[in-house]
């Protein structure tokens, strides 16, 4: 479970922070990043910010609602994040609104926390073409498109700066030596690379993550090669 999961940021919107801190850490036991927003305005800060995976959305809130915000999403940024909203309004009337708004499922308060991640998994099985994108702490990759950011700075690389970030954020915590690295990403091209070169490549991306974040996203791990840290 855990492993599936790895690389997918969700953002909780649920200004009960009781419910919000539950979610969170049963999301995190699955391997999501979790961010937090207790209400519209800074939903729309944190969507903006750091463009999530997925969303959990209230439906009160206050200052903005969560039907204002799934509007927001839906029609004015034409984003296809997946949604759930949660509600304690049992109203069928209120359910269909919800998802006529843009949603994808529907969750009624009380609800089990083994029912949201079970909702959550479906969500993202069904809408997996439109998810796919790996984040850790703010670094995210998006393949389709061949861009990374991190937050909402594009990060400006090179063909083989990308290529190795996405085989590392793609193999979180396993450990590459330079002649693997070789074979994975420099094919065709093995007789101009050494080591040498690969050292440099990785020297490079880390400066030029280095402008936005003090993590140690790729460590050396001495005598063998290079690992993604999460």
């Amino acid at each position: 479970m855990k492993e599936k999961l790895r690389g997918k940021t969700i953002l909780i919107v649920e200004d009960e922070e009781r419910i919000r801190r539950l979610v969170k850490m049963s999301l995190q036991k699955v391997g999501f990043e979790v961010l937090e927003a207790d209400d519209g305005y800074q939903a729309k800060e944190q969507y903006v910010k750091y463009d999530p995976c997925f969303i959990i959305l209230d439906i009160m809130l206050p200052g903005i609602n969560g039907k204002e915000i799934c509007y927001w999403l839906r029609h004015d940024l034409k984003s296809n994040v997946p949604i759930i909203m949660i509600s304690a309004n049992q109203d069928e009337k209120d359910r269909i609104e919800g998802l006529k708004l843009g949603a994808d499922d529907y969750l009624v308060k009380p609800f089990s926390l083994e029912e949201l991640i079970t909702r959550v998994e479906t969500v993202l099985r069904r809408t997996a073409n439109r998810c796919s994108k790996i984040s850790y702490r703010g670094l995210t990759l998006k393949p389709i498109v061949g861009k990374a950011r991190f937050e909402d700075t594009v990060l400006d690389l090179t063909l083989f700066e990308y290529k190795l970030l996405y085989l590392f954020m793609t193999h979180p915590d396993q450990v590459f030596s330079r002649e693997q690295i070789i074979s994975l990403i420099y094919k065709n091209e093995e007789k101009a690379i050494n080591e040498r070169t690969i050292d440099v490549h990785v020297k490079h991306l880390r400066e030029k993550i280095a402008v936005y974040s003090d993590y140690p996203f790729i460590e050396t791990v001495r005598g063998i090669g290079y690992k993604f840290t999460t």
